[in-house]
Formats: C-alpha cells, structure tokens, sequence
C-alpha cells in the first residue's frame, strides 16, 4: 500500500502544479482566447467519451499495470511538448492525445488497484490512495501558486518540463510496483462466441445506470468549484478571500477523513448507504446556502463554510460509494472494460451539470437550489434498484464464465 500511495503523491504533485496555472497558461504561453480553450477541451472530452470503452478492453488485454504505465510515460512526452505548442491546431491535437491517455492510464490504474487489494483491504485501500493524491494535489498547487506569484511567463513556460520529469519518474514508478492478482480466462473461445455467450461491459445496462447515477452524486464538484465560488461573489457580502479558506478545509478533510468515509463499502449495502450518506450531505448543503442570501456578514461566512463542509461530506461519501460499486459490480475478467463504461457513465451523469447549476442557482436562486437538492435526492433513491439488478446481471455473467472454464487467480500485469 505505501508504495502506490507514494506514487499517488507523486502523480499529484505533478499534474496538481499545471492545473493551477493551465489557464494562464493556454491564454499566455500558447496564446488562445478562452473561448478556444473551451473549444478544444470540449472536442476532447467528446473524444474520450466515446474511445473510453475501447481503451479499457485495451487495458485488459495488455494488463493494467503495463496499460498505466504506459500511458504516464506518454503523459509525460505530451506535457514536455507543451511549450512547443503553438496555435490552436497543436493545441487540440495535444489535449486530445492527453484526454485520450488520461482514460487508457485512468482505466488500467483503476483495474490495478481492484486487483491489487484483497476484497476486505480494498476500501481501505483505495481511501488511503486518494488521501495521497489529493496531498500531492494540494502541493503541486501551492508550487503552481509560487509559479504564479513571480508574474514571469517563463515561469509559467518552464512548468510543463517539470511536469513532464516528474512523470517520468513516476512512469518507472509505476513499472517498478509489484504484480497484482488477478482472475485470468482460461483459454480463450472464438471471439464471436465469447461475445455472444458473455456480451462486454456496456451491455451491462444495470452497471451502466449506477455509474450514470454515481456521476451525478458526483456534480457534488460542480457546486464547490463553480456555483458557490459565483453565489459567493454574486449573491452574498461575503470577503472573497473566504474561498481561499473554503479550498484549504476541502483539502484537509479530503485528506485526513477519506479513509474513514469509507468504512463498510465493501459489501453492496454499505455502499448503498454512503451513497445516501452523500446525497443527505448535498441536499443538506443546498438548503443551507438558500440562507445566506441578504444574511449578515459573519452570519454568510459562517453558513457558506458549513455548506461547504458538508459538500466535502458529500464527495468522500461518494467517493466511497463508487470504489464499492465498482469494485462489487464489474465483472472480474474485464476490469479494465469496466473502468472505461465507469468514466461513459460518470460523463452522461455530470457533463449537464456546470450549466444546468448554474442557472438554478443564480437565475431561480431559492428555488433553483432546492431543485439542485431534489435531483441528487432522486439520483439517490433510484441507486439501490439500479445496484440490485447491477449484481445479478453480474451474477449471470460470472455463472456463464465460470461454465466456460476460468482460473480463479493468477499473475496480472
């Protein structure tokens, strides 16, 4: 466990010190207009979306570890490219490139880690991972902020080289970590009839659904890194250097109390009830903020600081949820393939929400932000439905396989 986290905070110190700066950056250095910028990240993501699937069945057939390893040592040639980049052409093929390797690497991390960790060191696992990604997130943003605070844009043109060693560093990290077991098929059928016998992931409606549902718990994100920072400014008398603090105690809480969070989502019920957890926290939230419209001072301070804290709340609680649905729901011979119907999912889930929040928020604002509480609400009660018929699509599938002869486990790359 101390190794991979160790990569994790590496992972995080790196790409953590660009994101701070990536605007400036792409307005600055590469000099695109932010309309362009939104432009080339959108073509990307649409991208991804749709190659997301493909690449985790190309994890699962070259192994997860070799799969992530790969795709970091392919990040790292991508941001030591950067500075090159000039003109919106390079600049959306690159983007392109990175979203495309964020989801091969994504999806063989993903399945690594679910094969690393046995089934009751799995939550814990995976917690104690995150705790360490968002450590190193959280560095890596101070050093952009000192990158920043120069005011030289050969400051901010240097980042990306640095960025770039430190993932390679990490790429012979990741390679150098050890095997993680794994159930391997026996010798393969006739891909026609392996397909028609077992189907692949997305024909996994059930799996798709929660994934679908899981993102939209997850638009958790969407109300702490846009509409409160605009509700703040927009709507309250509150200082804005408030969300410098909001930021700092979402950091420490997501840090020090993930692995706490998700205590007992290793069984399918456990994780039904962080996900309720986490929605009662969103909601919570929701209808604290309606207060502090027209409050006075210390009064907005200290409720936008109690919804912020309960919406941390709501992300390790989701957070916790997914790795138990995930790891509970996806079928064992396709981790990778799973991965990849996870990130189609969590797209469908979220990719409506900076919009759809935003509006609600500032145009209906009371309204608009119980509106916002019902929907995750909702999301919510449909989960346990969805998660049921999830396991025993599962169930099928895994009685099928075992029919056809499988090893239970043997060495994954």
């Amino acid at each position: 466990m101390g190794r991979v986290s160790a990569q994790a905070l590496l992972y995080g110190i790196g790409t953590g010190s660009f994101f701070t700066t990536n605007a400036v950056f792409f307005t600055k250095v590469v000099g695109l207009s932010a309309a362009a910028v939104g432009l080339g990240l959108t073509i990307a993501g649409i991208v991804t979306f749709v190659a997301a699937v493909p690449l985790g069945r190309v994890a699962d057939r070259v192994g997860p570890k070799t799969a992530w390893a790969v795709a970091s040592l392919a990040e790292a040639v991508c941001f030591l490219a950067y500075p090159a980049v000039r003109g919106f052409s390079a600049f959306l093929v690159v983007v392109i490139a990175l979203r495309l390797i964020n989801a091969a690497g994504g999806a063989g991390y993903g399945a690594y880690l679910l094969h690393l960790y046995p089934g009751k060191e799995r939550t814990a696992g995976l917690a104690y991972n995150r705790s360490a990604l968002n450590a190193g997130f959280t560095i890596g943003a101070g050093l952009g902020g000192l990158a920043l605070a120069t005011g030289s844009d050969t400051a901010i043109r240097v980042l990306p080289f640095f960025v770039g060693v430190v993932l390679l560093i990490n790429s012979v990290v990741i390679f150098r970590l050890p095997k993680a077991a794994g159930p391997v098929q026996a010798p393969a059928q006739p891909e026609g009839r392996e397909r028609r016998k077992w189907g692949g992931a997305l024909g996994n409606r059930p799996f798709l659904a929660v994934s679908v549902l899981s993102g939209v718990l997850s638009t958790n994100q969407v109300i702490l890194s846009v509409v409160i920072p605009l509700w703040l400014v927009e709507d309250t008398n509150a200082p804005r250097v408030l969300l410098a603090g909001l930021l700092a105690t979402n950091a420490v809480m997501v840090v020090t109390l993930q692995t706490m969070a998700a205590r007992g989502t290793d069984t399918l019920s456990g994780a039904v009830r962080a996900q309720y957890r986490s929605a009662a926290c969103f909601a919570a939230s929701c209808v604290i903020v309606v207060f502090t419209d027209g409050s006075v001072e210390w009064l907005t301070i200290t409720l936008v600081w109690l919804a912020h804290i309960l919406l941390t709340g709501a992300e390790l609680f989701q957070a916790a949820a997914g790795w138990g649905f995930t790891a509970l729901l996806s079928d064992p011979l396709r981790r990778g393939e799973y991965q990849g119907v996870t990130q189609v999912g969590q797209t469908v889930g979220t990719v409506w929400a900076p919009a759809a929040y935003t509006y609600l928020a500032m145009e209906w604002q009371t309204a608009g932000w119980l509106t916002i509480a019902a929907i995750v609400l909702l999301a919510a009660v449909v989960t346990p439905p969805a998660a049921r018929a999830a396991e025993r699509s599962l169930a099928k599938t895994v009685a099928g396989t075992a029919s056809g002869g499988v090893h239970p486990v043997d060495e994954l790359a």
